[in-house]
């Protein structure tokens, strides 16, 4: 069974302990200040850390890391005949029955694995948070579970990976996050089923099970389970941000989302942090948590705060072979568009088995470093604007629009704003998505015709260029001059002041 672990492995305590500890769950979650009941958990506010930050790095780095083929659903697929992971697997590793997906668990050694290595280079793209693979749907815990013995403590790197990693990020200024992807897991290795694979073998059904049709409802013994998976994530390594992927919005999961919020926000509040559940399509009522749409857009603002998530690459969230890279300049139009319509931008790396980071990931994170050093004013802590943009380019709205790159103009503008800046007045940012090639900015929502600015702009600058622009408003757009030598090689952003208005004049002859 080439270096497989051998023996069953079961939950440690026993069916009382879990009794006792979804007992203390519920009473968590039904101490207050949050109930487990929508009414109670759409009062949930996203944090103001959350909102200011805008731009977090997702990691997807596990077992699947070690094959490097097809993408992270490697653990699947290459027990689903007629896929290329099957064909691959067999005639690289040898027949299912002999060499399973287990079998790759020893060879994730992670050798060259170093947290604050790592972090560095997420401190050095702009990142504010990081959110690190928990757990995929392969049932592999990159943490110190005490729920399975198939955890990177016990077995391949031997190390906790989330609890070194978190360390390493927190003490480089950032807020940690996990994402759990444990609910899929339910029927995510049921290809080997149908033929003879180690799927078969009683002896891994704890970590290939429960290998059910994904057509059936998980179980109330698979539930639970999932529910103190997540609650033991949160004492543990206290995330302030906790991503799920799309199959919690099976209607089993109900009860148990509103029982894992309440006790997610309670816990929170004690521990005086501000904290944000994600999650995909409607697993949760607006305002209970925060949308995240994956590889997606959205048509123009939103009124409240939601993310992306997208890649690095175009097909796969963990590394592999043969990857197709996007470009920086790709990497920030998303960044912006995102921001721009109230979101936050969540960007996945998926480092290689040995631990370490492409050097072309590593290069890309330090394109977008690069622009956001210059230009992050136009990006932290903003709002958005009265529009999100303007310009002939139409982005498809929904999940998985980015397989494609973009051809933006210069006359395709996204804008954020920033209020009071000094009391002064609102501030105004345009970023311009291509570079103008006679060398002028044209943004036509700031035109004195478009009705969208009232009142005149004062300091117009354009970021990482000292001293005021050359501008001129007309009825058609404002106008800047760019210098020859721009720093940077993608987006420019113009901003301007916007001044309070004045007080209105009194006529009583008081003071």
């Amino acid at each position: 069974m080439s270096g497989a672990v051998s023996g069953a492995g079961g939950l440690d305590g026993g069916v009382g302990r879990d009794d006792a500890e979804l007992e203390r769950v519920r009473a968590v979650a039904s101490a207050g200040p949050f109930r487990p009941e929508w009414s109670s958990l759409r009062g949930c506010e996203v944090p103001r850390w959350y909102a200011d930050a805008k731009f977090g790095i997702f990691i997807h780095w596990g077992v699947y890391s070690v094959p490097a083929f097809g993408n992270e659903w490697y653990a699947r697929n290459m027990y689903v005949q007629g896929r290329p992971e099957h064909e691959h697997h067999r005639t690289v590793h040898g027949p299912h029955s002999e060499f399973g997906y287990k079998d790759f668990v020893e060879r994730f050694d992670a050798a060259r694995f170093d947290p604050d290595e790592w972090a560095a280079v997420f401190r050095r793209a702009g990142a504010q948070f990081v959110v690190p693979v928990a757990e995929h749907h392969d049932g592999f815990a990159m943490y110190d579970t005490g729920r399975s013995r198939w955890k990177s403590t016990a077995m391949g790197p031997r190390r906790d990976v989330l609890g070194e990693l978190g360390a390493a990020v927190r003490r480089a200024g950032m807020v940690l996050g996990a994402s759990s992807h444990r609910a899929e897991h339910w029927w995510f290795m049921n290809g080997g089923t149908a033929f003879d694979s180690d799927v078969r073998d009683p002896a891994f059904a704890d970590f290939y099970g429960p290998a059910m049709r994904q057509e059936t409802a998980p179980n109330e013994e698979f539930l639970e389970d999932w529910l103190l998976r997540t609650v033991e994530v949160v004492d543990r390594y206290r995330p302030q941000v906790l991503w799920f992927d799309w199959w919690i919005e099976q209607p089993a999961f109900e009860p148990y989302l509103r029982l894992l919020a309440a006790y997610y926000y309670n816990e929170a509040a004690r521990w005086g942090r501000g904290v944000v559940l994600n999650h995909k399509w409607g697993a949760f009522p607006e305002g209970a948590a925060v949308l995240d749409v994956e590889r997606g857009a959205v048509p123009g603002v939103q009124p409240r705060v939601w993310q992306n998530d997208t890649s690095v690459g175009r097909t796969s969230w963990s590394w592999v072979e043969d990857h197709r890279y996007k470009s920086v300049a790709e990497l920030v139009t998303e960044l912006v568009d995102v921001v721009s319509k109230n979101g936050v931008l969540l960007l996945n790396v998926g480092p290689k088995a040995d631990g370490t980071i492409d050097p072309a990931e590593v290069e890309l994170l330090a394109g977008v470093g690069d622009w956001l050093a210059l230009n992050g004013e136009a990006v932290y802590g903003t709002r958005p604007w009265v529009v999100a943009g303007e310009g002939p380019t139409r982005l498809p709205s929904g999940s998985f629009v980015d397989a494609q790159a973009r051809e933006w103009t210069s006359a395709d503008v996204r804008f954020t704003t920033r209020e009071n800046v000094d009391e002064s007045g609102t501030r105004l940012y345009a970023t311009l998505l291509d570079r103008p090639r006679d060398g002028v900015a044209r943004i036509r929502s700031w035109g004195r015709d478009a009705g969208l600015v009232e009142g005149e702009l004062e300091d117009v600058r354009v970021l990482g260029v000292p001293g005021p622009a050359s501008a001129r408003r007309t009825g058609e757009a404002l106008e800047v001059d760019l210098p020859a030598d721009l720093p940077g090689s993608v987006g420019v952003v113009v901003t301007a002041l916007l001044p309070p208005p004045a007080p209105a004049r009194r006529t009583d002859g008081l003071m």
